[in-house]
């Protein structure tokens, strides 16, 4: 199995305690009235906008942040070659998407340490068709693999901290992402896009978890992008299912419909939630799609006063 640096600063640090992570990367920048329509979503600003990011970044390293997620979720080589950019460009522009939250942590004011979380989205991610919200893409996992691992040298080469594998809809990606971990030398957390008690692809989330149980790399495990409500229940079944320190950034609880490239619904994310995932063993907090600076700051506020 992988075998992460075992002076990793984010996991000593989270074995003091929990911290916080950032929003939304996407509405922060649709708030800043940037365009995100195209199927390389926030990643296009890499390229074209890459101080837009570096704003956004801060915005949540100023709420309160402690880490923050790159630009990169959507960054492929396959999704940059559909718009002509070529094997080194797009390389160069995963690298950036690191190098932009490293700069924001640097220039935003701020006490205590800070770390970088290179994003590695799905594979259905990449489709920009909503399949990271159902998985199950009749690939295989040795496919799938190949798939990831090109993207997650370059993250790692980058000098993240720490990979973020997340929104994850299937087990069977899952095993692909560990496998491809393999070796790269940096520390990772496997983060699931789930409904209730299972996967997007339906495995029982208690098996999926598992999957990480043994591999060293993996500095902590839990669930994204999901309805606020159905999170403390995954802390419980990723704590007793592996016994490693839980991430935890659901989405707003609005619902994402794809053929409109809409969300939909009405807000429940609540920044005092926070106190009983904490309770339940969640040590990396915050949200996803939809949560903004405001309510990271409540949510290192609710971690302040525990």
């Amino acid at each position: 199995m992988s075998v992460h640096p075992p002076q990793s600063p984010l996991a000593a640090a989270l074995a003091e305690g929990p911290l916080v992570l950032d929003g939304g990367m996407s509405n922060q920048l649709a708030a800043a009235g940037h365009d995100l329509s195209d199927g390389l979503w926030s990643a296009r600003l890499l390229a074209d906008r890459p101080e837009a990011i570096v704003q956004a970044h801060a915005a949540y390293y100023a709420a309160g942040a402690q880490v923050a997620i790159t630009s990169s979720y959507q960054a492929t080589f396959e999704g940059f070659a559909r718009r002509g950019t070529g094997r080194a460009e797009a390389a160069a522009l995963l690298r950036r998407s690191v190098e932009l939250a490293d700069r924001a942590r640097r220039e935003t004011a701020g006490d205590g340490s800070r770390w970088v979380a290179a994003s590695v989205g799905p594979y259905g991610a990449m489709l920009a068709d909503g399949s990271e919200y159902r998985g199950d893409y009749g690939l295989s996992v040795a496919e799938l693999e190949r798939f990831h691992r090109p993207r997650m040298e370059v993250l790692a080469e980058a000098g993240a901290d720490v990979l973020a594998l997340e929104t994850v809809p299937d087990a069977r990606e899952a095993e692909a992402l560990l496998r491809a971990l393999d070796g790269l030398g940096v520390p990772a957390w496997l983060s699931y896009s789930v409904a209730g008690e299972r996967t997007r692809a339906g495995q029982p989330l208690a098996e999926a978890f598992a999957l990480a149980a043994a591999d060293d790399a993996v500095i902590a495990v839990g669930v994204n992008c999901c309805d606020p409500q159905d999170v403390e229940q995954a802390v419980a079944l990723a704590v007793e299912a592996t016994g490693k320190p839980v991430v935890v950034y659901p989405n707003s609880g609005e619902t994402w419909n794809a053929r409109t490239r809409a969300w939909e619904g009405s807000s429940r994310f609540d920044g005092h939630l926070v106190e009983g995932w904490v309770e339940a063993g969640a040590r990396l907090v915050g949200g996803c799609c939809r949560v903004g600076p405001d309510a990271i700051t409540a949510v290192a506020e609710s971690l302040i006063q525990r």
